[in-house]
C-alpha cells in the first residue's frame, strides 16, 4: 500500500484540495480530501485521472507529416488512403513494433494511460503480438481490437491488391481473439472491431456478434465520410449509424468511431443506446472529415471519448482544445462544452472524455475514485502556467494555454512509467523508430 498527497486533484465531483490517494495492488483504495501530507509521498503538482485513448492505428504514426503534399486534383480522405496503402505494403513486424513502442511512450508522456489499438494489418499474424509487446515494454495498458475486414466496399466488392494484408473472415478473427485472450491480464484486454459497414457485410457482422462474450468492447468506424454515408444509404437503405442502431444490439459495449455525419435524430438515438462516440479531432481535421455534432449529442447525454487515430497529435489536451474550438467556430460562441460539475471547459472535457474512454476500452479507469485503476497524471507544479493556479484554472491551463509540456509524471496501475517527463526506454525507442521510418522511406 502506498499513499500520495496532491495539493490539487481532479475528482469525479470536481477539483479538491489537499487530497490523499491510497493505492493498493494497482488500484485506488481510498481518496481523502482535506488531508495532510503526513506519511504520504508529495506529488510534484496537480493530479488528474489518466486519459484513455479509444482509437489508434499505431503504424500510421510513421506517416505523420508525410502526406501533406497534394496527391490528387481533389485531395481528401480517399486519396490519403491510397498513400496509406502504399506505406503499409512494406511494413514489417519489427518496424511495426518499433513504431508502436515509440508512439506508446509519446502517449504516456502526454497523459494517455491506456490505448485502444484498432488492428487491421493482420498479415503476418504476429503483427498483433508486436503491439502487445510494445504495450508491455512501455507500460501502457492496451485494449487490442482485431478488425474484421472482408470487402473493399459496399456490395461485397472483393478486396483490392493493396488491401490483402487486411483480409480476414469471421473464423480468422474469432481464432485470433481466442489466441490473444490467452495473453489477457490486468493491463491487456481483447475486444473486436468490425472495420466498417463498407468492409463488413451484414451477414458477417451478425455472425461475428453472435460469438461476442459479455462485456467485450466492440468498435466500428461509422459515418466518417459523406461518400460513405451516401454509399451506405444506396446499399443498405439507411445511413451508417441509423442502420447499426436498427440492426445491431448497440449498447454500452460499443464505440462508434467518428460518427461524424449524423442527422439530429441519429445523434439522439446513439446517445440513448449507451454507446460511446469515439472522437478523433486532430485526425478528423487532418483528413477533412467534417465536424461531429457535439452540442446535440451531449445535449442528449451522449457519452464520448477521444482517440489519436493517425497520430498527427499524441496529446489529449490538444484533442480536447480542437474539439472545443471547432464547436466555437460552428456556433460563433465561446465556452460551449461545460457540464453540471464545472463551468470550466477544460475540467468538463477532461472528466467526460476520461469516463467515456474508460467505458469504450472496457476498463475500470478514468477517475480518481475508490475501485478505479491507479492511473495518475501529475502536472508540473512549478511551471508558470500551473504554479499560481488552482482548481478549474489548472485544467483550463492544460487544455487551452498552448503546447507546453505540462505533464511531469505518469502512473499506470500504481507504477510510475514517466518520471520528470522521461520514460526509461525513450532514447532507445526513438532510435529504433527513426531507423524503421528510414527503412520505410528508402
Amino acid at each position: 500500500m502506498k499513499q500520495y498527497y496532491a495539493r490539487d486533484a481532479l475528482l469525479p465531483s470536481g477539483w479538491a484540495r489537499d487530497v490523499r490517494i491510497t493505492v493498493d495492488d494497482g488500484a485506488i483504495s481510498a481518496v481523502d480530501a482535506g488531508s495532510s501530507v503526513e506519511r504520504a509521498e508529495r506529488l510534484h503538482g496537480p493530479v488528474l485521472p489518466g486519459m484513455p485513448n479509444v482509437h489508434s492505428h499505431a503504424f500510421q504514426r510513421a506517416m505523420a507529416g508525410l502526406t501533406d503534399v497534394r496527391a490528387a486534383p481533389h485531395d481528401d480522405f480517399w486519396s490519403w488512403r491510397e498513400l496509406m496503402y502504399r506505406f503499409m505494403e512494406r511494413l514489417t513486424p519489427e518496424q511495426a513494433q518499433a513504431i508502436a513502442t515509440h508512439l506508446y511512450i509519446e502517449l504516456l508522456q502526454h497523459g494517455y494511460t491506456a490505448v485502444g489499438e484498432f488492428h487491421y494489418v493482420h498479415h503476418p499474424a504476429e503483427m498483433a503480438d508486436r503491439h502487445l509487446g510494445a504495450a508491455r515494454d512501455t507500460g501502457i495498458a492496451i485494449t487490442l481490437l482485431p478488425s474484421l475486414y472482408r470487402w473493399s466496399g459496399f456490395g461485397t466488392k472483393p478486396l483490392e491488391a493493396r488491401q490483402q494484408r487486411f483480409a480476414s473472415d469471421v473464423r480468422s478473427i474469432s481464432d485470433t481473439v481466442a489466441r490473444l485472450r490467452r495473453s489477457q491480464s490486468a493491463e491487456v484486454r481483447v475486444g473486436i472491431a468490425p472495420h466498417s459497414l463498407r468492409a463488413v457485410d451484414p451477414a458477417s457482422l451478425k455472425e461475428l456478434l453472435a460469438d461476442v462474450e459479455e462485456r467485450t468492447p466492440i468498435h466500428i468506424h461509422a459515418a466518417e465520410q459523406t461518400r460513405e454515408v451516401e454509399e451506405c444509404t444506396l446499399a443498405l437503405g439507411k445511413r451508417p449509424v441509423e442502420w447499426l442502431l436498427e440492426n445491431c444490439p448497440v449498447d454500452g459495449r460499443w464505440c462508434l468511431i467518428h460518427a461524424t455525419h449524423m442527422q439530429p435524430a441519429e445523434a439522439v438515438a446513439l446517445a440513448a443506446s449507451g454507446a460511446v462516440a469515439g472522437l478523433c479531432p486532430s485526425t478528423e481535421a487532418d483528413l477533412g472529415d467534417g465536424i461531429f455534432p457535439l452540442l446535440g449529442y451531449r445535449g442528449a447525454s451522449g457519452r464520448w471519448g477521444i482517440g489519436t487515430d493517425s497520430h498527427v497529435s499524441r496529446n489529449p489536451a490538444e484533442e480536447l482544445r480542437l474539439l472545443e474550438h471547432v464547436q466555437r467556430l460552428v456556433s460563433r460562441r465561446r465556452n460551449i462544452n461545460i457540464n453540471s460539475i464545472s463551468a470550466a471547459v477544460g475540467t468538463a472535457l477532461w472528466l467526460e472524455a476520461a469516463a467515456g474512454g474508460a467505458q469504450a476500452l472496457g476498463r475500470e479507469m478514468g477517475a480518481i475514485a475508490v475501485g478505479k485503476r491507479a492511473d495518475l497524471v501529475v502536472l508540473d507544479g512549478e511551471h508558470p502556467d500551473i504554479a499560481p493556479r488552482s482548481g478549474d484554472a489548472i485544467a483550463n491551463a492544460l487544455v487551452f494555454s498552448g503546447n507546453e509540456k505540462l505533464v511531469r509524471d505518469v502512473m499506470v496501475a500504481g507504477r510510475w512509467v514517466v518520471r520528470d517527463r522521461r520514460h526509461e526506454l525513450q532514447e532507445k525507442a526513438a532510435e529504433r523508430y527513426a531507423r524503421a521510418v528510414a527503412q520505410l522511406l528508402a
